[in-house]
C-alpha cells in the first residue's frame, strides 16, 4: 500500500523554495508516514533538499519553472494551470497522485484552479475558505467563509455549517462542535433573511453532528464560547482582517510602551514570560493553513509571508485532514442533512403513507 502523498507548490509564497521545503521537512517530523510531491524548479528544490536529509527519501520532484504571480488575476492564472507549479500541484490531487495540495501562492488563483480541477462535492453548491483562530480557551475556533463567496444564501450557509463542523470535529475532538452564525445580534429577529432562514433549517435538522444555538456577535469569536463561526465570504473576510489588525495593534502598542523609557524596558524584562506567551498566541504562523472545504480533494492555502514554522503548520493541517478523512465526513453529514430535512416529522421512519 502506497503512503499518502501531499503535493507542495514549492514556488509559491514570498520566500519560495527554501521556506516551503524547510516547512515540509518540519512537518514530516510530526507526520513521518507521508511522502511529498515537490512541484517547482528541480535545481532549486534539490539544492534545498541538501539541507533536509529526512525529506530526500520521502520526496519526488515534478519539474516546473512557471509560477503564478502574486498579483495575477485568477482568469489569467487559469489559462496556465497546466504549466505552473500551483496548477500542477492541484492537478496531482485530481489525478490521484496526491491526496492534498499545499500552496502559499495567489489565493484567488488557487481557488479558481482548485474549483475547476476538483469540482465541488455532491450536495455542496459552493466551496468555502475556512481557517482557525486562537481563543481564550484551549481549542481554536473554525471560521468560514473567509472570502471564497462574497454572497451566500441560506442553503450555502447551512452547507458551510456542516463543513465547518466536520473540520472542527477533527480539530477539537468534540462529537458535537458548537456552531453559530455570525450576526449583528443574538436575537432571533436580527440579521438578513438568509441568516434567519439558515438558522431555522439548522434548528430543524435533528441528526447533525453539531450543537447549533443561533447567532454569535463578532466580539465573541475569540472568547472560546463557540467552535465554528459561519458567515458569507464578504463579512468573514472583513471580520478576519479586523481581528488580525487588532492583534497587530496590540503587539505594536506593547512594543512601543516597553521601549518608551528605561523604566519601561525594566518592566519588559520582568514581564517577558507573559509577553512571550502573548506573542506566541497571536503569531499567525501558529494558526497558518486555510482550507478550501467542499471540494473533491484537500487543498490548503498557506499565508504568502509564512515562515518555515508556518508552512509546517499548513502541511500538518493537510496531513491531519487526510488522516481523518475530511471529505468522507462531509459527504456523510450532507446526506444526514438531506435525510433530516426531507423526512416527515410525524413519521420518524420517513416512510410514505
Amino acid at each position: 500500500m502506497s503512503l499518502p502523498c501531499i503535493a507542495i507548490d514549492a514556488m509559491g509564497g514570498d520566500e519560495g523554495v527554501r521556506v516551503m521545503i524547510e516547512g515540509a521537512a518540519l512537518a514530516r517530523r510530526r507526520h513521518d508516514n507521508f511522502r511529498f510531491l515537490l512541484v517547482g524548479d528541480e535545481v532549486r528544490i534539490k539544492a534545498a533538499l541538501e539541507q533536509h536529509p529526512n525529506m530526500r527519501g520521502a520526496s519526488e520532484i515534478l519539474h516546473c519553472e512557471d509560477v503564478v504571480g502574486g498579483e495575477e488575476k485568477p482568469t489569467q492564472a487559469l489559462r496556465r494551470s497546466k504549466t505552473t507549479s500551483m496548477g500542477l500541484a492541484v492537478n496531482a490531487v485530481k489525478q490521484g497522485d496526491a491526496g492534498a495540495a499545499v500552496s502559499a501562492g495567489n489565493t484567488g488563483a488557487l481557488m479558481a484552479m482548485s474549483k475547476l480541477a476538483l469540482r465541488t462535492m455532491p450536495g455542496i453548491d459552493r466551496p468555502a475558505l475556512a481557517a482557525v483562530m486562537p481563543t481564550l480557551e484551549e481549542d481554536d475556533v473554525v471560521m468560514l467563509d473567509l472570502g471564497a463567496n462574497t454572497e451566500a444564501n441560506a442553503r450555502n450557509l447551512v452547507q458551510f455549517a456542516i463543513m465547518g463542523a466536520a473540520y472542527s470535529r477533527i480539530l477539537t475532538g468534540r462529537d458535537e462542535p458548537r456552531v453559530r452564525l455570525l450576526n449583528i445580534g443574538t436575537e432571533e429577529i436580527k440579521g438578513t433573511d438568509s441568516l434567519r432562514d439558515a438558522a431555522s433549517q439548522l434548528q430543524e435538522a435533528t441528526n447533525l453532528a453539531m450543537s447549533f444555538d443561533g447567532f454569535v456577535e463578532s466580539d465573541k469569536i475569540n472568547r472560546g464560547q463557540v467552535d465554528v463561526v459561519v458567515t458569507d465570504g464578504f463579512s468573514g473576510n472583513i471580520a478576519l482582517k479586523a481581528i488580525e489588525g487588532a492583534a497587530r495593534f496590540v503587539t505594536d502598542l506593547l512594543r512601543a510602551a516597553f521601549t518608551s523609557s528605561l523604566r519601561s524596558k525594566v518592566g519588559f524584562l520582568v514581564s517577558r514570560p507573559a509577553t512571550e506567551l502573548l506573542k506566541h498566541h497571536l503569531d499567525p504562523n501558529n494558526h497558518n493553513g486555510a482550507v478550501f472545504l467542499g471540494l473533491n480533494g484537500v487543498v490548503v492555502k498557506s499565508h504568502g509571508s509564512a515562515t518555515a514554522a508556518g508552512v509546517a503548520n499548513a502541511v500538518a493541517v493537510a496531513a491531519s485532514l487526510l488522516e481523518n478523512n475530511l471529505t468522507q465526513r462531509i459527504t456523510q453529514d450532507v446526506a444526514d442533512l438531506e435525510e433530516s430535512l426531507t423526512s416527515d416529522p410525524a413519521d420518524p421512519t420517513g416512510a410514505e403513507s
